[in-house]
Parts: structure tokens; C-alpha cells; sequence
């Protein structure tokens, strides 16, 4: 048993013999408190997705490849310091009867929100879809959290860069900064 602090809020972890403490090689396991259920954010796998160091011009960066599917997150010397699963813009959304890829290009981050930050347009008609730790960046789109199991290595959402939500929470308090380049790769 265990005490883990998980988005602000101290949660009670079982750990049992069911495989949930031998997990220490595929990588850590984040917990997603709207289901009830752990699973597990290969940091390594994600990584070595990326180049392990570019160009950037002596400035913290984002890179989003749609193609992999993973973000990287790229320190001022160039480093690659940290990485995760991103679900880009899909190529048709039935519900708005377009596609809806992400902006591809060199943007800046504009505004960051907090845990509570939910999208003005969707789910149709009213919004109100959860994007903690938003990250707008062009056009009303932005990195953001979503919940489990709404982050998955295809590309599906209206635009925005779905992340896992404790990987939102870290670029969001850890990394990012209104100004801090993010580049989204050519599908």
C-alpha cells in the first residue's frame, strides 16, 4: 500500500501481486481517477520515437510528430527531456462534417489554463470537454490533458493534441511558458 499525489490529490494505491508492482521495465504507471484503472506511460518507448537532440535555436520546444504519435519536449541545449503519447487532428470528423488535422507549422504558445480548463466548442452543441492543463497555441487549438482512454496513438481529435493528463500537468507547470515554440510535424 501507498499514498500517491495525483493531479493535487492524495490517493490510497493497493498494489497487489497482480502485476501492478512489476511494472518497473515497461515504465511508470499513471492512474486515471475517472475509471478507476492504471496504465502505463512507456516514457523510454516514446522517446526513442524522436531524436534524441535537435536544433533549437536555444529555446525550450515542443515537438509534436502525428506520424508516431508522441510529443517530445526539448530543453534550450537541444536535449530531449521528456516525451508521451499525443492523439493529433483526425482526418474527418463526422460531427462537424470536416476534417479537423491539427495546424501543421511553427506556432507559439498563447494562454495556459489550469486543471479546470474545458473547450468552448466541443462536444457540440454547448463545449464543456475536458481540456485540463490547456496549452492554446493557434486557431482554438491547444496541447491539453484528456482523460483515460481518450489518449491513443492514432489520430482522432477536432485539432487539439490530446496528452496524457499527467503529462499536460508537467508541461503545464514544469516546462511550458506562454512564448515556448511548439512545432507540429507534416502528417
Amino acid at each position: 500500500m501507498r499514498i500517491m499525489n495525483i493531479g493535487g490529490f492524495a490517493v490510497l494505491a493497493f498494489l497487489t501481486a497482480s502485476g501492478l508492482t512489476s511494472c518497473a521495465s515497461s515504465g511508470p504507471q499513471d492512474y486515471d481517477m475517472a475509471t478507476g484503472q492504471y496504465y502505463t506511460n512507456n516514457i523510454s518507448d516514446y522517446m526513442s520515437r524522436l531524436p534524441s537532440h535537435m536544433n533549437t535555436g536555444g529555446s525550450k520546444v515542443v515537438l509534436v510528430d502525428p506520424n508516431v504519435h508522441v510529443w517530445g519536449a526539448y530543453g534550450a541545449d537541444g536535449n530531449l527531456v521528456r516525451a508521451g503519447l499525443a492523439t493529433a487532428g483526425g482526418n474527418w470528423c463526422d460531427d462537424i462534417n470536416r476534417p479537423c488535422r491539427t495546424a501543421v507549422g511553427t506556432f507559439r504558445i498563447q494562454s495556459m489554463g489550469d486543471a479546470t480548463c474545458k473547450s468552448k466548442t466541443y462536444p457540440r452543441p454547448m463545449g464543456g470537454g475536458l481540456m485540463p492543463y490547456c496549452m492554446f497555441f493557434t486557431n482554438g487549438m491547444a496541447l491539453h490533458g484528456s482523460p483515460y482512454p481518450t489518449v491513443v496513438e492514432d489520430n482522432e481529435s477536432h485539432g487539439c493534441v490530446r496528452m496524457r493528463i499527467p503529462d499536460a500537468e508537467w508541461m503545464r507547470y514544469q516546462f511550458a511558458n506562454v512564448g515556448t515554440k511548439v512545432i507540429i510535424k507534416p502528417y
